[in-house]
């Protein structure tokens, strides 16, 4: 029994998953073309995602240590790639934490 769940249930659970991805990305497309605004709105997040991400891979390192060779990153590419993205989770990260602060300051003071 084990080995049918290591073996099937990881496959039925990568399956599951690209379906949601697919759904969670299709519907709200389908759903928007009624309203061509709220598909305005995503594309502009979408445009700010990117943004922030180019950002994030302009500041990122393209040094590929013995320590990111052994965990598979070999090239100087792969390595400014994953440092972009690390640095777009940090940057959305402090923006989500002053964004709360402010929320939080500006509703104490009213």
């Amino acid at each position: 029994m084990e080995g049918f769940v290591a073996n099937y249930g990881l496959y039925l659970a990568y399956i599951l998953t690209a379906v949601g991805v697919v759904l969670a990305i299709v519907l709200p497309l389908i759903k928007s073309l009624d309203e061509p605004k709220q598909l305005l709105g995503t594309a502009i997040g979408v445009g700010i995602l990117i943004v922030i991400y180019g950002i994030g891979y302009m500041i990122s390192g393209s040094e590929v240590t013995a320590r990111y060779i052994e965990s598979g990153v070999e090239t100087e590419g792969l390595s400014k790639l994953i440092g972009g993205m690390l640095t777009m989770v940090y940057l959305l990260l402090g923006i989500a934490v002053v964004g709360i602060v402010y929320t939080e300051l500006n509703k104490a003071i009213k």
